[in-house]
């Protein structure tokens, strides 16, 4: 991606639909005997790899126009295969629907960004609380059980991944499941809506303890709209206070960001909120140094992290900004140093000194988040910033690009060949 840096962002943008609410949900699709429809999906990579692999289990599945159509009652394979699952973790979510309705499951260990040690020992512990025999064999996990049962699960830790699985696994378990410590983000709020919608029995959601029943049968749903990807949403208003943009993003359920919203204020940005839309005005001079630390919902994301610290690079003053979820979540903090960023790691904490322009440099994303971070500073640096391996922004976001270049931004994409 070439950029072409400071030119203020102006215009009015839309957030797509989440991709991390679509992937559990399409798994959860997988437990129903009839088809279901998901509108509002986002059209990137990680929901093209999780069809493919719905093809290879024998499913009907196909997308058509940011709507997705699955037919699961021709489901006749049960292995998620190591090509497909190691580009993507979300892989690991077909566990739970395959073994809580067929007994079986062999998904191969999952892959997705380096951003740190993903282990899925939570996922297997809860298959093994509701009855599962678990064996991993040669970079597989084998799952088999007659019949799962309700058990009372107690999550060591907060795992999103974890506890979306575990409910996928359990609604269709004979008895009552009790998930405690579980996650409360937007994502499992709405995976939990959609099976509700299905026919599930599912109490608690957002409070930190679930209490499944399970049921016979699940039926499709016809029509289910995914809530707004907050994350995309928070990297557009992002980018639009970094270049001091004036710029609208519709399509933004902003109770979900609401942290993120208070801190851009406490930073000194001009931003309003109102009607699932943000407002984003020219602030005055530098934004003021803002720390935050990253904790599961309804603590700041780390999705975000790497964006904030784009943001906090050009402030006034010193930022401290604690990574707490994942361990190698700092890797975009070399190329931001290409950058004229004056950042200090030490251990999960990194001190951001705020230089008062960054200037365009050819950097190389590692990630995910990492590659939207290099963006949003390219965006306000002066001269040309390259940034190779943008192949990462693919997985999460749906034609940034072409977003960006509708508000101003000089934007490209080349062949990597090409540059």
């Amino acid at each position: 991606m070439i950029i072409r840096g400071g030119r203020p962002l102006k215009g009015t943008v839309s957030a797509g639909g989440s991709k991390n609410a679509t992937l559990p949900i399409m798994a959860a699709a997988l437990l129903s005997d009839s088809p279901s429809t998901i509108s509002g999906i986002p059209m990137v990579r990680d929901i093209r790899t999780m069809s493919e692999l719905f093809c290879i289990l024998g499913a009907n599945s196909y997308i058509d126009s940011n709507m997705m159509h699955v037919q699961p009652n021709t489901i006749n394979n049960f292995k998620a295969p190591y090509e497909l699952v190691k580009t993507m973790r979300a892989s690991i979510y077909v566990l739970g629907p395959l073994l809580g309705k067929y007994g079986r499951a062999k998904v191969s260990m999952p892959g997705g960004c380096a951003i740190g040690l993903r282990p899925i020992d939570l996922h297997l512990l809860a298959m093994k609380k509701l009855g599962a025999k678990i064996e991993i064999k040669h970079g597989y996990v084998e799952a088999v059980a007659k019949k799962l049962r309700g058990a009372r699960i107690v999550f060591p830790k907060v795992s999103l991944g974890a506890t979306v699985n575990a409910t996928l696994a359990a609604v269709l378990a004979e008895g009552k499941t009790v998930l405690e410590n579980a996650s409360k983000e937007p994502e499992v709020y709405d995976t939990i809506n959609f099976l509700k919608a299905m026919g599930a029995k599912i109490e608690g959601s957002g409070t930190g303890t679930l209490e499944i029943t399970g049921v016979r049968k699940l039926n499709g749903v016809t029509s289910y709209t995914v809530i707004p990807d907050r994350i995309e949403a928070a990297t557009l208003i992002a980018a639009a206070v970094m270049t001091k943009g004036r710029v609208t993003v519709n399509n933004v359920n902003t109770a979900h960001l609401s942290l993120f919203l208070d801190k851009l204020k406490e930073a000194g940005a001009a931003v309003t909120a109102c009607n699932g839309l943000v407002r984003v005005a020219p602030h005055k001079g530098r934004l003021t140094a803002t720390g935050i630390h990253t904790e599961p919902y309804p603590g700041f994301p780390t999705d975000i992290q790497a964006q904030w610290m784009a943001l906090m690079s050009t402030a006034a003053g010193d930022s401290i900004i604690k990574e707490n979820i994942w361990e190698n979540r700092f890797m975009h903090v070399p190329e931001l140093g290409r950058m004229g960023a004056d950042i200090t790691i030490d251990g999960n904490t990194a001190v951001v000194r705020g230089v008062k322009k960054l200037s365009g440099a050819s950097v190389m994303a590692s990630d995910l988040r990492a590659s939207a971070a290099l963006i949003i500073a390219g965006l306000s640096a002066g001269g040309e910033t390259e940034i190779r391996r943008i192949y990462h922004l693919e997985r999460g976001y749906e034609a940034l690009d072409e977003k960006l270049r509708s508000l101003g931004a000089s934007v490209d994409i080349l062949p990597e060949d090409g540059l």
